[in-house]
């Protein structure tokens, strides 16, 4: 954990803060374009494109994900949560467009007034 907060120290909050919001979206949009991928994959099982666009949708999702959980960290920081709210969005990563819900309620520094 000392080394994500090392090498985020260097980025202004302003810049973390912009940063997990695009990546909220991000992570929500590609889970869209992850389930097209299963939806295609479904009814042409053996055809290659169905398996390519699966390959680079997911890989795409997983690098979404990853910034998400890597931002998290120093979103708690920046935006004061406790350990419920640190908790709700952990578990956001593991639902469909949960995310959103994490940008939109959680992201915010008003929330406590």
């Amino acid at each position: 954990m000392k080394y994500i907060e090392d090498f985020f120290a260097k980025y202004s909050q302003e810049q973390i803060h912009k940063w997990f919001k695009q990546v909220c979206v991000a992570e929500a949009i590609s889970w869209l374009f992850l389930f097209s991928a299963m939806i295609w994959i479904r009814y042409d099982r053996e055809g290659l494109l169905p398996t390519i666009y699966i390959l680079i949708i997911g890989n795409i999702h997983g690098l979404f994900f990853s910034l998400y959980l890597l931002l998290l960290f120093n979103a708690r920081k920046i935006y004061n949560w406790d350990e419920e709210d640190i908790v709700f969005a952990l578990l956001a990563a593991f639902f469909p467009f949960a995310t959103i819900w994490v940008d939109k309620k959680l992201a915010r520094f008003d929330r406590h007034e």
